[in-house]
Parts: structure tokens; sequence; C-alpha cells
């Protein structure tokens, strides 16, 4: 009986020093991430290497919000009227960032970091749902440098670009010409 009492003596002992290391060391970790920012050693720099995990993390949390959400279907048809409309609003708002067909990358996608998706080369985002190109048109992604639109462009607006981007890679020719036309 004694041996027994014993056990569950150091058993009783044990957890607590258990407890006290798993928050000292979650408060030493906190510690040294906040001294790493603080101190400037985490890489800010638009031109430095992305930190450990960055793009992982947050093409995780991208994945789980687009996971959650329930996307929308297109309201509207992709018509070439649209799809004109729709090379507007992207020549006004996105092309400064992804690009035009057949054009090069512009000086400020060449600063930015991450580098903004070229989406009229390659498949850009013509395998994506559309209710996803929405969200992330009209919501913005953090971390990346895409803003959210929903605030500055009319809903109609925000489903004509996502319907251009959604065919991109099968726009009529009126389409195409309207986006390599100068404004």
């Amino acid at each position: 009986m004694g041996v027994q009492r014993k056990g569950i003596l150091m058993k009783n002992r044990f957890v607590p020093g258990l407890i006290v290391g798993i928050v000292v060391t979650l408060l030493v970790l906190a510690a040294g991430a906040y001294i790493y920012f603080a101190q400037g050693f985490a890489p800010v720099a638009t031109s430095a290497a992305p930190m450990p995990f960055e793009k992982t993390l947050a093409r995780l949390g991208l994945h789980g919000a687009l996971s959650r959400e329930k996307l929308k279907t297109p309201p509207i048809e992709a018509s070439e009227t649209n799809l004109l409309d729709g090379a507007m609003v992207y020549q006004d708002q996105c092309a400064v960032c992804h690009g035009l067909p057949g054009g090069s990358k512009t000086p400020i996608a060449q600063g930015m970091f991450p580098p903004p998706p070229q989406l009229f080369h390659g498949k850009g985002v013509t395998d994506d749902p559309p209710g996803e190109t929405y969200w992330k048109v009209a919501n913005g992604i953090r971390l990346t440098g895409m803003p959210g639109f929903a605030k500055s462009l009319k809903d109609d607006q925000l489903w004509h670009v996502t319907l251009l981007l959604a065919h991109a890679d099968s726009l009529p020719a009126s389409v195409t010409n309207a986006l390599a036309a100068e404004r």
C-alpha cells in the first residue's frame, strides 16, 4: 500500500512540473519571436528571402478560408459584352500587377513580393472555380499584396472581371484586342 501511495505522489509532483515546463517553453518561444521581429531580424523588404514557412502558412490560411466559404456562382453569363466590361475593369484595376496578354511584367509587378501571377500567361486562374476567383478579387489575400475590391468596385464589375479571368484562355478576339488597346 505504501508503494502505491508513493507512485501517486510522484505522479502528482510530475504533472505540475510538466505544465510549468510547457508554459515556460511557450513564453521563451514567444519572447524569442518578439525579439526576432522587434530587433529587425525578420526579412521585411520585398527583395528579401521569405521567412521560414511564410509561403506555406499563407497558402494554408487561404485554402482554409476558401474551404469554409460557400463560394458564389456567377449571376451573369460570360457573354462578349460582359467579357468586354471585365476587360475594362481589368485594365484599370488589375493589369498594373497582373499584366496583359502578350505583355511583359510591369515595373510594379517586378518589385512585388511575392510576385503577382501574370494571369494571361500560362493557365492563370482558368482552372479555378469562378466563385473562388470572385472571392479573391472581392476580399483580397493577406501577405500577397492582393487588395480586396469589394469596397471600390460594384458587384457586377467584380463578376465581369471574374468571368474574364475564368475564360482568359478562350477569349473572343474583340476582348483580347480591347485588353491590348492603350487607355
